[in-house]
């Protein structure tokens, strides 16, 4: 994408330099022949100076740079790299975004990330705990991008998941009168700063912290597996999902443990298991005819069966065998059935 040689020109910008001062940005940048980054404690150290000093000369040699003849040789190089965060991400994008878009090799990156750095047309904010390093070349544009971002993850319940195309509409309500000046592709990249929403294995959207997106063992992804598919599944069912899906071996046995463990799923019949989220209530089934009486009342044999069955797959035969349980259950005169008090 990029047509001069990172390389070359960070060598003939780095002449310009006296020997430390050089030494201390190829250290300090991996810009040498190892792409290692040094700390300033340890460069100090290899010189016999403290950390503020390293900083003192790594901030002289930058300036000395900018202000060489050489620098202004390579305009052509900023004025190209400025068009590339224009292009790719509108004047701002994630540093690992745009890095990744000009070069896969480690190196190449480095002086890129150098060149990045003497240039007056760009600025870069830190990482923190919202946003990922990003660079911008409009502070307007930066600010309300990220202010959107935070107001996107505000509107997220904590373990809510929504769809790309969702999560994008929220994003375009919240960006005002920019949205409709920047195409998906752009919109997308601006997703990739925050720190705070993200995309599970799925593609669906929501809090980066949730286990619904950051997956990180097998209860997660049979979360996934179960919520992809919309109704209760047997757990060999689930295992067999998550090594289709995700690419997970998933050993039977391991799975029914997770399952039976993890409180976001309910056992709804043998050996098969809803979301709870769905609505469906935690227990036996006789807990869950215990649970329908105090809601309703009295209810003849077939208002119990038809509202257990919503609950539970099982036989209505198993619904009626637990009415007998005369210490919870007493048939009424009319055949209803009530709890005993």
């Amino acid at each position: 994408m990029i047509t001069f040689k990172p390389k070359q020109v960070t060598k003939k910008l780095l002449a310009a330099l006296p020997e430390r001062a050089r030494d201390v940005l190829e250290k300090r940048y991996g810009l040498g022949k190892e792409t290692e980054t040094y700390t300033l404690e340890a460069i100090g150290q290899t010189y016999g100076i403290t950390r503020e000093r390293v900083r003192q000369i790594e901030n002289y040699g930058i300036q000395s740079i900018q202000k060489s003849d050489v620098y202004s040789e390579f305009q052509s190089v900023f004025d190209e790299l400025q068009e590339a965060i224009v292009s790719l991400g509108g004047g701002l994008i994630a540093e690992h975004e745009l890095l990744d878009s000009l070069t896969k090799d480690q190196a190449t990156r480095n002086h890129i990330y150098f060149l990045l750095v003497l240039g007056s047309p760009f600025y870069r904010n830190k990482e923190n705990n919202a946003y990922a390093h990003r660079w911008y070349t409009e502070k307007k544009i930066a600010e309300t991008v990220e202010k959107a971002l935070k107001n996107v993850y505000q509107s997220l319940a904590a373990d809510e998941l929504i769809s790309e195309e969702e999560v994008l509409a929220r994003f375009r309500d919240q960006l005002i009168d920019i949205a409709d000046k920047y195409d998906e592709q752009i919109l997308k990249r601006w997703l990739t700063i925050s720190k705070e929403i993200t995309n599970n294995p799925l593609g669906e959207w929501g809090h980066a912290e949730s286990p619904n997106v950051r997956v990180k063992g097998i209860r997660d992804y049979a979360y996934l597996a179960v919520k992809r598919h919309g109704s209760p599944m047997h757990f060999r069912e689930v295992a067999g999902a998550i090594n289709e899906l995700f690419g997970k071996k998933a050993h039977t046995a391991t799975t029914h443990n997770e399952l039976i463990k993890d409180e976001r799923f309910v056992l709804v019949g043998r050996g098969l298991y809803a979301l709870s989220e769905w609505g469906y209530s935690a227990g036996v089934v006789k807990d869950v005819l215990r649970e329908i009486l105090e809601k309703n009342g009295p209810l003849t044999r077939e208002e119990i069966i038809d509202k257990v069955r919503k609950e539970r797959y099982v036989k209505d035969n198993t619904i009626v065998v637990n009415l007998q349980d005369t210490n919870i259950f007493k048939r009424l005169s009319n055949g209803s059935y009530m709890l005993v008090e």
